[in-house]
């Protein structure tokens, strides 16, 4: 296979996104007041649905987010209520894309947390969870949560996992790794189906190019300058193509739109957005323009399709964290038309929030395409879905103090992983109780060396 050097100066071809230009909301519609966190990780802090804004704070005494409303842009009051209940910071948040009061925080206290956003937003602090998730270095845990509970543990990982991608119809997942190495997966079975060792090109981040059968990362030459690739899913011997975007430090992030094939690059601490088109021939990635800002941007947010002003052409929208000013400002990316006319062209069937499989079904190796829908007639939901959390019912048999059904031998992996994180679990309670034990027992000490010294005069 060839490699292809390219460059991103502009060759320009025909392209009915060639114009595409970024248009930032007024100030009375952005968002303002937020104490945005100061953590340095390479995560987005931000997550967006159509009805919410979920940004991750500053604070103290553990982590927290905020969650507000879309159409409550403006200034926040001081006091606004957050989701709490970790003992960490918050590393990231994403939202359910089929129940979207439904958002799930990741935290350095080691747990995945899963909350539900009452309609309209919070009136108070947050600080119990629907469902709490347990989570292991360099391995990849895969939960049903209709049961609350792990099926699955893939632990092909030598070092940390940078990040991952699930393909369209959720039958393979591409994982990044600080061990250098690109991994194709199947997720059901934790088999990897193909991997590239990437000492040349860095990988720090991936993501599926829709139905292409195409991989895009993000990284860094061997001359340290930022870099993306392309790849072949099936083959990932070596990329397709590869292109040098600059010498900068920060991380790139990358965002792909399947229905307009537009690749958004945006560097971490940057102001500006690069965005390509991509195609299956040569040259692969076209660049088209860059979205220009001196405001650098801690993160990003991204809208789903159906929250988009389709009456104004627009194709994506970011919402940018901007730390200094503690400022969420909406990026509107517009393909510039001149008819007030639906333009069927840049909406094309997009992927709705109806989901094609249940877990159950997933599980089973079934696999299917999402569920689309049409933006034409605006965004109406077909069936109000509801977020049911798992009720776990425990079963127990006690003889002489011991649950016999608790020490049955697992007899599938399934059983396997449970058990474990039933130990796990009771590992951290009597960890607990043995520290405020701990505690108890040197109170009692101080109590009686007192009384020890306590002279039988003052008795």
């Amino acid at each position: 296979m060839t490699v292809t050097k390219m460059s991103w100066r502009p060759t320009y071809r025909s392209s009915k996104f060639r114009n595409v230009y970024g248009k930032v909301t007024n100030r009375e519609h952005c968002f303002d007041g937020v104490p945005i966190t100061k953590n340095v990780h390479d995560n987005h802090f931000c997550a967006v649905n159509s009805k919410f804004v979920a940004v991750v704070t500053e604070s103290s005494g553990g982590g927290s987010f905020m969650v507000i409303p879309v159409v409550q842009a403006g200034r926040l009051d001081s006091h606004y209520p957050k989701v709490c209940g970790h003992q960490g910071n918050v590393l990231d948040i994403k939202w359910n894309p089929f129940f979207e009061n439904v958002i799930a925080s990741c935290s350095e206290d080691t747990s995945v947390r899963v909350w539900e956003i009452p309609e309209g937003g919070l009136r108070r602090n947050m600080n119990e969870a629907v469902l709490e998730l347990a989570g292991y270095d360099y391995k990849i845990l895969i939960w049903n949560l209709e049961i609350g509970e792990p099926v699955k543990m893939i632990d092909c990982h030598h070092d940390v996992i940078l990040s991952m991608s699930f393909n369209t119809d959720g039958s393979l997942l591409a994982t990044s790794c600080k061990d250098k190495t690109l991994r194709v997966i199947e997720p059901r079975s934790g088999r990897v189906l193909q991997q590239a060792s990437c000492k040349n090109h860095r990988v720090n981040r991936v993501v599926f190019l829709g139905n292409m059968k195409r991989l895009l990362t993000t990284g860094v030459s061997r001359w340290n300058t930022r870099q993306i690739a392309l790849w072949d899913q099936e083959d990932l011997s070596m990329p397709i193509a590869e292109e040098d975007i600059d010498g900068l430090s920060g991380l790139l992030f990358p965002f792909y739109d399947a229905d307009t094939h537009m690749l958004y690059l945006a560097g971490k601490g940057d102001g500006n957005i690069r965005y390509f088109e991509i195609t299956t021939e040569k040259p692969y990635l076209q660049y088209l323009m860059e979205f220009r800002s001196p405001a650098p941007q801690k993160g990003l947010g991204v809208m789903p399709k159906h929250g988009l002003d389709v009456s104004a052409c627009e194709v994506f929208r970011f919402y940018k964290l901007v730390t200094l000013k503690g400022l969420i400002e909406p990026i509107s990316m517009i393909v510039p038309r001149r008819s007030d006319t639906y333009q069927e062209d840049i909406y094309p069937m997009t992927a709705g929030t109806e989901p094609a499989l249940s877990a159950s079904e997933w599980l089973s190796g079934i696999d299917r395409d999402p569920v689309l829908m049409s933006l034409k007639e605006g965004y109406q939901r077909p069936n109000q879905l509801v977020f049911k959390a798992p009720v776990k019912e425990k079963k127990s048999v006690v003889v002489n103090g011991i649950d016999l059904l608790e020490n049955v031998p697992p007899r599938t992996e399934n059983e396997l992983l449970r058990m474990f994180f039933r130990q796990q679990d009771e590992l951290k309670r009597l960890k607990e109780e043995l520290t405020t034990k701990d505690v108890r027992i040197r109170q009692l000490e101080l109590e009686l060396n007192n009384l020890k010294n306590v002279s039988p005069n003052n008795v």
